[in-house]
């Protein structure tokens, strides 16, 4: 009976998860059931005035990057979609960075398990160490779930144009890059 009941428990999970991955995800201006797009507009103003660590101890401040589209990708060293889109992210940053394009990844993680990484796997754009904070500075993003990756666009005016938890795809890239 107990196996049953957490068969039908992992079931449902399963379930749930395969439904929000295969969803289409909102635009930040349709706001998520738990985040109204004042919040969400509150939430993107307040991140221009945030400023993260770098790996090697320097500043990365927001607000140098206001003017540009952004996209802001939420990863983990421990999480396998994280790592599998970052060549991708920063292929797509060299490629794109003189068309008034930033990428700043911000590390959901132990700064140690970070800069490990990032010395076999450098990459070209600005990480910030967001630790742990980085989770609910997600969720104030309209990542409800906490889950990673996430990525948020920010148009050149700072508004927070798009949102998607889950590996992004190159269309998608594409696709961002003519938001502005």
């Amino acid at each position: 009976m107990l196996y049953g009941g957490v068969a039908a428990a992992a079931t449902l999970a399963g379930a749930g998860a395969a439904w929000w991955k295969f969803q289409p995800h909102q635009a930040a201006h349709e706001a998520a059931p738990d985040a109204t797009p004042e919040m969400l507009a509150k939430a993107a103003a307040s991140f221009w005035n945030m400023s993260f660590d770098s790996p090697d101890g320097k500043p990365v401040t927001m607000s140098r990057f206001r003017g540009k589209l952004l996209l802001v990708n939420f990863w983990a060293t421990w999480c396998p979609p994280c790592v599998e889109e970052l060549p991708l992210l920063d292929f797509f940053y060299q490629e794109n960075k003189d068309k008034n394009l930033q990428i700043v990844g911000l590390a959901v993680d132990q700064p140690s398990a970070v800069r490990t990484w990032l010395q076999t796997r450098p990459l070209n754009f600005p990480v910030g160490m967001a630790g742990l904070g980085g989770t609910e500075l997600s969720k104030s993003l309209g990542n409800s779930a906490g889950g990673l990756p996430f990525t948020v666009v920010f148009g050149v005016s700072g508004e927070l144009l798009h949102r998607k938890i889950g590996k992004v795809l190159p269309e998608e890239l594409v696709q961002w890059t003519n938001l502005t």
